[in-house]
């Protein structure tokens, strides 16, 4: 098709579309929308004609008919953690079966951007917001009462929440290692502005008080593999058999400290990593960690958001989801005390 045959289909209207068909305006529309008392062969006919012709249905005017864009938008703090990346593209073709298009935006951890970022979405007229917090003290939240939203991994007041059991995930996490005899452990959290990281970290250290075991020493780092200084220094050190790293990210990272050391995962200190993220399996050697049902996750939340947007004063919802542990190759028994 020529570039003036493509102007002109994108040109033909609902009103074209009926007369080529035979049929009423009304009926053009109902037969497009899948709405009204329309048989069955009108409809397909219409439907038809509508895709020989070219027809584009009108997004402005559907959005001022209706209210709705049929659009939303998805809020994530960094896709440079494969975490994202898989829930971004199970919205994305959850939104799509739905009759949803995805407007997608990366915070990149920034609370300013997320701001802007909500902002701009909102402004855009999305119908609601499927939103995975940088931290749990943002300012967004005030401002996004009036657009209907779905807040990941966070509870927020206000809000229908998804979020998964990461105590039971940390208690679970430590308790691969416990079970190999480990009783030296250090944990490796992550950001403690984030309640998920807190809450994983509080788990391992209370399953590993609760079987007798002592938690060496305890650290914070980022959702990256890039390890602070402290944290190698303390590496360096040794002082444990074993390791809980409230991520997959760093987990890895700190596989390839360890490993830059001159010391060997599982054989001198096992690690367990918490998320399994797609690299975790190919991780060397093939990293424990605690599964997030992320796929589940990701369209729950699509199916919460529209609930919200059609019943906007039904009562908030919170929904847990279980996680499990996968033991891999980063587990063994535990080596002689340090």
């Amino acid at each position: 098709m020529s570039e003036i045959e493509r102007e002109e289909a994108s040109n033909v209207t609902l009103k074209q579309v009926a007369e080529a068909a035979g049929v009423s305006l009304a009926t053009a529309s109902y037969s497009l929308n899948d709405g009204g008392s329309v048989g069955a062969q009108t409809r397909e006919r219409v439907k038809a004609v509508a895709q020989r012709l070219g027809y584009r249905p009108n997004s402005s005017a559907k959005a001022m008919r209706t209210g709705r864009t049929g659009a939303l938008g998805l809020v994530l703090p960094d896709l440079t953690n494969p975490f994202f990346p898989q829930l971004a593209q199970t919205v994305i073709v959850a939104a799509r079966n739905a009759g949803y298009e995805v407007f997608l935006t990366d915070t990149l951890g920034s609370k300013e951007i997320e701001e802007k970022s909500i902002g701009a979405l909102v402004q855009r007229g999305v119908d609601g917001l499927i939103w995975f917090p940088v931290d749990d003290t943002t300012s967004t939240a005030p401002r996004m009462l009036s657009t209907p939203a779905v807040v990941l991994d966070r509870t927020l007041e206000g809000y229908d929440c998804i979020v998964a059991d990461c105590y039971s995930g940390g208690r679970a996490a430590a308790a691969l290692l416990l079970a190999e005899g480990h009783r030296r452990l250090g944990i490796v959290s992550g950001p403690s502005a984030a309640s998920s990281a807190r809450q994983r970290a509080q788990g391992a250290r209370d399953e590993i008080k609760a079987r007798g075991a002592e938690v060496v020493w305890e650290l914070e780092a980022a959702f990256s593999v890039d390890l602070d200084v402290e944290i190698v220094q303390t590496l360096a050190r040794r002082g444990v058999t074993a390791i809980v790293a409230g991520s997959d990210l760093i987990a890895i990272g700190i596989v390839r400290e360890l490993r830059r050391l001159g010391l060997n995962v599982p054989q001198d200190i096992s690690v367990v990593g918490f998320d399994n993220i797609p690299l975790s399996e190919l991780c060397n050697p093939p990293l424990s960690t605690i599964e997030i049902p992320v796929h589940e996750m990701g369209a729950e939340a699509v199916q919460l958001l529209i609930r919200r947007i059609a019943s906007p004063h039904e009562s908030r919802r919170r929904i847990v989801y279980a996680v499990s542990a996968v033991l891999r190759d980063s587990v063994a028994a535990a080596a002689l005390q340090p």
